[in-house]
């Protein structure tokens, strides 16, 4: 466990001694805030409308109509951001050599790709802690329900933890940052769309489909159900790619 926290450690140094942690808070940072502020007008509009109505602006719910959406829209942001979190993983060791350093340590491949992907994870953590304060304001000002919010916050961190041990087998594989980057980009993108031609096909492959859309999980989360199906679904997705990037680290140990 040491190994793991220590290997952590210098991937959060490494991260926050470059741009990379504060261009990928800043920006996210950035694009949540300006999500948040449209959805509040159109919550605001939506709630002058009902108000002028037979419902009064109680008949508008604040998790459905803002919160519930806005947490669809950070998916958007993860396709941008995560990519360049998880690029340099592996490729700088490799460009820089150092690869054969941590290969040659007293460490095992699983240490080394947990302790990766944890430092990684604490880091998309951190882009999402940011946003909390936006979480604070609807707080003080409106009336939330609050299980949405944390299993909303929940889903969000176990969709950033499938991106994120994707990203990490995929830069595994090459020594160039922008091309695990641009590798990393198409296949985040296509799991977020893999659904869009479910309507088009049989009712068989429509359900395969949407079982294999990452964000098809998310919408349960974002209105507080805990479904095992989802859960099962994001911690196999993680497992299985920190599986095969165990596997590279090893085939990298033997071709060393």
């Amino acid at each position: 466990m040491n190994n793991i926290v220590a290997i952590a450690q210098k991937e959060l140094k490494s991260y926050f001694a470059s741009p990379i942690a504060y261009i990928v808070i800043g920006f996210s940072a950035i694009l949540f805030g300006w999500f948040f502020i449209n959805l509040l007008y159109y919550f605001d509009r939506m709630a002058m409308q009902a108000a002028g109505g037979m419902g009064g602006p109680q008949a508008v719910n604040v998790n459905e109509t803002l919160i519930a959406p806005l947490f669809m829209n950070v998916s958007v942001i993860l396709l941008f951001t995560l990519p360049l979190i998880t690029m340099r993983t592996y490729s700088e060791e490799k460009r820089s050599g150092t690869i054969e350093l941590l290969l040659t340590s007293p460490l095992t491949d699983a240490q080394i790709v947990l302790g990766k992907f944890f430092g990684c994870l604490i880091l998309y953590a951190a882009m999402l802690g940011v946003t909390v304060v936006h979480m604070g304001i609807l707080f003080a000002f409106g009336n939330p329900e609050w299980r949405p919010v944390l299993t909303g916050y929940l889903g969000l961190l176990l969709m950033g933890g499938c991106f994120l041990s994707m990203g990490l087998f995929i830069s595994s594989l090459t020594k160039n940052q922008i091309v695990a980057g641009m590798i990393t980009f198409a296949v985040f993108l296509m799991f977020w769309v893999i659904n869009w031609i479910s309507s088009f096909t049989s009712p068989t492959t429509q359900a395969v489909l949407n079982y294999l859309s990452i964000t098809e999980h998310l919408n349960d989360f974002t209105r507080g159900v805990l479904d095992t199906k989802h859960l099962v679904y994001y911690v196999s997705f993680i497992a299985f790619s920190l599986f095969l990037t165990v596997r590279s680290v090893d085939s990298e140990r033997w071709r060393g």
